[in-house]
Formats: structure tokens, C-alpha cells, sequence
């Protein structure tokens, strides 16, 4: 299959400005995200008129090239044709060349997108793993007190569990330090034996120096904000330690200094700052649950088309981690992919022309299994009505689905599949409340799509 993108991939790095003007790529479900050492040296009209390519775009500070579905193929033959830029290299940019200022959302979006999206396949594999477990349960397929119960659940939570290993390697990615030596610093906060102090409740002291007794397995913020100091203290140790024992004293003295940081001040500071999390979904599910799945199902596919979605994608991770469920996420940005895949198929179907009709059902198809952007960048954005229609239908979706208090018990996909993955709690009740939700965000996207579709054409003619 990735042969079919090998003039694609050539055509693709030569337009961004060749090998010595990407500083580092990966990709999404459906895009290349290139990190660009000068923006304006791409050129992004080129790139996104290629064979192959729906839309290309800069934000978030990543050179964003839409591919679709089989983005991993093509991905495969860009990195053959790039170097990897490691730890020092040289910049492609002159000394003298002008940066350009990012915005501090900018800076965020990106920081945030880079350690989150490489873990998505993870996440999906796991969240499914789970709602095939509690379909089993719901159905009294399998005993909950039985071995082959507790060792699929494992094979599920493994994922959540080891979250700080998988983001510690993601994290030191982007901030271009040691993956392997952050990974290990990780290991040391989820640690059975650090576990077991946790457990046992008892002051624990290291030299004197206090350990708070938090629990780290399945969190997210402490590890990044570890991260983010180890980074700098690798970089000095490499400077000041001579290369020849450089090999082992910069290890040994990174992981009893981060080691101690991670126990006493950055984890329960990370911690600290997820309670406070976790202090306001609570608020929002008790006083405003409604607001927030609409919102959510109504503005996340024009989020979507300029490539900030991965920008909101760790609310619901945070929340699953810190509560055991998301509805802040989930509920909405599932109606929202249902929506525009319902107003693309509607559009096709209804549409005199083969090709929009051809796109339109394709597309559609794609977009209610969780993808949407063939349909947004192929019938819904040009088409302009069925884009509104869709956010109309899936912010009627999300409010009911808000009104109900509906939340999911995994992460995944965000398509029709995903239903099973509101089964949880010991009840159906938030599974029958997701397929109410769909059928509202179904019927309103595709009667709104043949009213404006009608008003659109009226006024062109």
C-alpha cells in the first residue's frame, strides 16, 4: 500500500522546504504533522493541491497535510526521505533568519498535540478492550470474580496504568531529551514498591526530605510537569559532565535528583493540580453537564478543520484518569462526528452530481465510523450548508446528552463502534441515553441538511 505514496511523500517533503526544514514529524488518524524549522519556506497552496491531499494548513505551530485514512502509509515513505534531526544537530535556518513569534496558544496546542497524539492508538486499543469487557459483563457472558475476567480487565487498564511511562516518552520527545531515561524516572513513581509506601500510609523520608504518599499510576499531569524540569537538568548535566563517564554518571545522577524531585515536590504539585481538575468537572457535571456536550458537539468540527481538536482531546484522559469517566469529551465530539458524517451521506445522496454524490457517500460512511475530515474537507467545508447542519444536529445531540448526565467508561474511536463504550457502572442507562443522543443527532443534521441545502440553492440560482 505505501508504494502508491511515494511520489506523494517526494512531492510532499520537497514543497515544505526538503529535509533541512523539518525539525521533526508524526501523525495523527488522518494527518502528517510536520514541526517546521521555517514556516514560510512551505508552501502550503502547493502542498494542498497535490494528488492525495484534501488540505494542508499551518497551526497549533505544526505544518498540518490531511491524507485520510491511509496517512500511516504515507507517513512511512516521508521518513525515509527525511533525516532524523537528534539532540544538537545543527539548525537548517541561518543564524540571522528572522523566527516568527508563536502565540502562547499556539505554543500549548502544539506542546499538547506532540505527547498526546503518538499515544492515541493506545488509548483506542485499550478503550475497546474495556467496552468489549463490560459487554461481556452486561450480557453475563463472563463472571466478574473469574480469572479470565480479571485478566482481560488488566489487558484494558494496562494503558491507564502505565499512562505516565507512555507520556514520559512522548513528553521527552518533544522537549529533546533521553525518551528512554524519562521512561525510567516514570517507572520509579509507579513503582510496585512505591505503591506499596503509598499503601501502607506511613511518612516516608529520604534523607530527611519529605515524600508525599500519592498514588501515580493512571495520572497525567505530574509526569509532564516533571518532564518539563528534567528536560533542562539533562541538558546541563550533558554540558558540565566530560564525555567519558558521561555514559553512566548522567543517569545515575538524573534519576536520584529527578527521582527525589518527582517524589517531594513535582508529583504532588502535578497531583495537586489534577484535583483541582478534578474539583471542576465535577462542578460543570453537576451545575452546567448540559452546556458542556454542547458546546462540545457543536463547535468541535470547526475545531477540526483548522487542526485544534488534539488541543481538547486530553480533557477527557485527564478526566477518565482522575474520575474513572469522561463526559466532557466524549459525548460531545461522538455526536459531532455523527453529525458531519450524517449531512455528508445526505448531501451525496441527495446531490445530482456523481462525484459529489460519490465523496458524499463515501465520505459519510467514513465519518460516521469516527473520521470525519474526507467529509468535511470533501462535501461539507466547499459545501458550506451541510457543515452548519451538522453542528446544529450534534449540538441538539450534546445537549441531550448533557441534560442526561451521559459519560463514557473508555476512551476509543469516536464513531458509531463507540457506543458499547458507555456500557459501565453496572447499567445500560448511559449506553441507552448515547443511542438517544445519536438518533437526535442523526435526524436534526440530516433535516437541517435538506432545508439549507434547498435555501442555499434557491439562493444560487
Amino acid at each position: 500500500m505505501s508504494k502508491k505514496y511515494e511520489q506523494l511523500a517526494r512531492d510532499i517533503v520537497r514543497l515544505v522546504g526538503g529535509d533541512a526544514n523539518i525539525d521533526s514529524l508524526h501523525h495523527c488518524q488522518t494527518r502528517l504533522r510536520f514541526k517546521l524549522i521555517d514556516d514560510n519556506k512551505a508552501d502550503v497552496e502547493a502542498v494542498g493541491k497535490l494528488p492525495g491531499v484534501p488540505k494542508a494548513f499551518v497551526k497549533g505551530g505544526m505544518f498540518q497535510v490531511v491524507i485520510g485514512l491511509d496517512v500511516a502509509d504515507c507517513y512511512d515513505e516521508v521518513v525515509k526521505l527525511i533525516t532524523p534531526k537528534g539532540e544538537g544537530a545543527a539548525p537548517a535556518a541561518a543564524p540571522d533568519a528572522p523566527k516568527e513569534k508563536k502565540k502562547v496558544f499556539d505554543i500549548v496546542a502544539d506542546f499538547i498535540s506532540s505527547i498526546f497524539s503518538p499515544i492515541v492508538p493506545a488509548l483506542a486499543g485499550a478503550g475497546m478492550v474495556k467496552a468489549l469487557l463490560a459487554l461481556l459483563t452486561a450480557f453475563h457472558l463472563i463472571d466478574t470474580a473469574s480469572q479470565t475476567y480479571v485478566i482481560l480487565n488488566l489487558f484494558g487498564d494496562a494503558t491507564f496504568a502505565f499512562m505516565p511511562i507512555l507520556l514520559a516518552y512522548t513528553t521527552a520527545q518533544k522537549l529533546k531529551c533521553n525518551p528512554i531515561l524519562a521512561a525510567v524516572v516514570a517507572g520509579i513513581m509507579c513503582h510496585s514498591t512505591w505503591t506499596g509506601l503509598v499503601g501502607a500510609g506511613e511518612a516516608v523520608h529520604f534523607f530527611g526530605i519529605p515524600f508525599y504518599l500519592v498514588r501515580y499510576t493512571n495520572s497525567v499531569i505530574p509526569i509532564v510537569l516533571v518532564l518539563l524540569v528534567q528536560a533542562p537538568v539533562e541538558k546541563f548535566l550533558n554540558k558540565i559532565c566530560p564525555k567519558s563517564i558521561r555514559l553512566v554518571i548522567v543517569p545515575m545522577v538524573e534519576f536520584i535528583v529527578m527521582g527525589t524531585l518527582a517524589l517531594s515536590i513535582l508529583g504532588p504539585l502535578g497531583d495537586y493540580v489534577g484535583s483541582i481538575f478534578t474539583a471542576i468537572f465535577t462542578f460543570l457535571s453537576e451545575n452546567v453537564g448540559w452546556l458542556e456536550a454542547m458546546l462540545m458537539g457543536g463547535l468541535y468540527s470547526p475545531l477540526v478543520i483548522f487542526g485544534l481538536h488534539h488541543g481538547l482531546a486530553p480533557l477527557g484522559t485527564m478526566q477518565m484518569s482522575q474520575m474513572g469517566y469522561d463526559g466532557i469529551f466524549g459525548p460531545g465530539v461522538l455526536c459531532a462526528n455523527i453529525a458531519q458524517g450524517t449531512a455528508a451521506l445526505v448531501t451525496g445522496l441527495l446531490s445530482r452530481s456523481h462525484d459529489t454524490r460519490q465523496i458524499g457517500v463515501s465520505a459519510g460512511i467514513t465519518g460516521l465510523m469516527g473520521t470525519t475530515e474526507p467529509a468535511l474537507y470533501g462535501v461539507n467545508v466547499p459545501k458550506k450548508y451541510p457543515l452548519i447542519a451538522g453542528m446544529i444536529g450534534s449540538a441538539c445531540g450534546g445537549l441531550y446528552a448533557g441534560l442526561t448526565h451521559t459519560h463514557r467508561f473508555a476512551t476509543g474511536s469516536s464513531g458509531l463502534p463507540a457506543v458499547v463504550m458507555y456500557i459501565g457502572d453496572g447499567t445500560m442507562q448511559y449506553f441507552y441515553n448515547i443511542v438517544i443522543a445519536l438518533a437526535i443527532t442523526i435526524v436534526v443534521a440530516a433535516v437541517m441538511t435538506v432545508i439549507l441545502g434547498r435555501v442555499f440553492e434557491k439562493k444560487r440560482a
